[in-house]
């Protein structure tokens, strides 16, 4: 009988057998049904016995068994019909894309307010008009002039990108706002003031009103603001307002004065307007190129380099008088010079040819040429006492700049006896630190100045809850603002 005959023959008979006894066995208890352990302990036995096409195949079967075994634990009131393997890697890469740049933290929701056009482009429109200038009527033509205080547009811009192009970013735009933990009023408010500059802070309305006038601007906002149900909601605590010009919002201050302003400094707030704890330091946007090369001594002949308005109110009255001890100083370039593009190429030829920059406060402590310098690795000499900096909790400023108190800076021979004495050692150290820190200060850099604008306001959303649940549930006459959301604390600001 041919081979392969005989083993239908003893298989027919072996399925006779089985059927036969059937009947038998009914009474008895049935085996009970293998587990899912039993069948992948069986797939591993049989692997052993089989090719390698049919080991990869049952490897692969295994692998989506054991994926759904772990989702079904994981997960188990996921709805069998409707999850897949698919499904749940997808939501698991939202998921991922929801968690912070930095230490796997949750993003910060921030709700956009779409403010009406005349607070955003249209103050762009209005800059135009009030430089002789048409705008395009098309939304997407108008171009935001640049100048120092671009937070407010760099900002903005960001938030409307689409998420993809926001890698890093500590948060994430959110179109419902009751999902928000923030919400961001994109006015330009350091434009705004721009447009009719030639008004002094807090001059009244002339002969002859202006086409546009900032200060009703700041009101119609404010009112806007305060019909809004989440304003309402948490008396502006929750909301962010960029302030960076000095005298932003001044006109309004009071009534946005619980909201995280972004300022920067200190110089024309009052301790119940702003502070360290509840506001953030913003630095301003750099005016003049940055500096692409390395470090050096020897590309770098100048001593020390200034060039800006040399008469400025208030704690700026030094430039005045370090002008007069240091203009006939051997290898010292100080010299006045306004706000122009002319001015600007100087600038940017000075700082990066010169290792030390010097930094006097102006009207307010603060002013750009600290990070023209030090996006020029051109070491920041920083005569201003009251000068509050961005980014303390990440940069160490003593570091990369060198501080000098006012008193002393003035006395002749001081300030530059000061800095011979630094050797070209110190001075590439110096270097180096500016150069690690450098995309802290552009606003351009795809995780420069605005993510660490972000992650700063970021840092104050467990204040904020705490500030808005403690006013619930104090009476009216007890609540308002406490020495935690002032400048009266230990930290030292103005």
């Amino acid at each position: 009988m041919p081979f392969h005959s005989k083993i239908m023959d003893e298989g027919a008979a072996a399925s006779a057998l089985a059927s036969s006894s059937s009947s038998s066995s009914k009474a008895k208890t049935r085996k009970p049904k293998p587990t899912l352990i039993s069948r992948i302990h069986a797939l591993f036995h049989a692997m052993n016995r089989k090719p390698l096409l049919k080991k990869t195949l049952i490897t692969f079967s295994l692998f989506c068994l054991l994926y759904a075994l772990f989702n079904a634990l994981i997960n188990p009131s996921l709805d069998a019909d409707t999850a897949s393997p698919t499904t749940t890697v997808h939501s698991a890469i939202l998921a991922a894309a929801g968690a912070g740049a930095r230490g796997g933290s949750p993003r910060v929701r921030v709700y956009l307010y779409d403010l009406p056009h005349r607070f955003t482009y249209g103050v762009i429109q209005q800059h135009s008009l009030a430089r002789g200038a048409r705008p395009p009527h098309t939304v997407s033509l108008l171009k935001y002039p640049g100048h120092q205080h671009m937070a407010e547009w760099y900002l903005f811009s960001d938030l409307i990108r689409p998420e993809s192009e926001r890698s890093g970013s500590p948060v994430v735009r959110v179109a419902d706002p009751e999902e928000a933990d923030l919400f961001f009023v994109p006015f330009f408010s350091s434009l705004s003031l721009i447009v009719n500059p030639n008004r002094p802070a807090g001059s009244g309305l002339g002969a002859e009103k202006p086409a546009y006038v900032d200060e009703e601007t700041q009101e119609a906002l404010v009112e806007w603001l305060e019909m809004q149900e989440y304003w309402k909601r948490s008396n502006g605590r929750d909301h962010v307002i960029v302030a960076s010009d000095p005298n932003a919002m001044y006109r309004v201050l009071d009534r946005v004065r619980n909201c995280v302003l972004l300022v920067a400094d200190f110089g024309r707030l009052r301790p119940d307007q702003g502070s360290l704890v509840k506001d953030v330091v913003v630095p301003y946007s750099h005016r003049i190129r940055s500096y692409d090369g390395d470090v050096s001594v020897e590309n770098r002949k100048t001593l020390l380099f200034f060039m800006g308005n040399r008469y400025r109110k208030e704690g700026g009255k030094i430039r005045d008088i370090l002008f007069q001890v240091l203009e006939k100083e051997k290898d010292v370039i100080i010299k006045h010079g306004a706000q122009s593009r002319e001015s600007r190429r100087a600038a940017s030829q000075g700082m990066h040819t010169s290792k030390f920059c010097l930094h006097p406060a102006g009207d307010t402590p603060s002013a750009c040429r600290l990070f023209d310098a030090i996006v020029s690795l051109c070491i920041p000499v920083v005569v201003s006492d009251d000068i509050e900096l961005p980014f303390e909790d990440t940069i160490d400023y003593r570091k990369l700049a060198i501080f000098v108190d006012t008193e002393s800076a003035i006395k002749p021979g001081y300030l530059v006896s000061k800095l011979r004495a630094v050797t070209p050692n110190r001075i590439l150290e110096y270097q180096k630190e500016l150069k690690e820190v450098k995309r802290y200060f552009e606003y351009e850099e795809p995780d420069g100045t605005v993510n660490e604008i972000w992650r700063q306001v970021s840092k104050k959303l467990p204040l904020i809850k705490l500030m808005i649940n403690r006013e619930k549930r104090l009476l009216k006459s007890e609540a308002g603002c406490s020495c935690i959301c002032t400048n009266q604390t230990t930290f030292r600001t103005l």
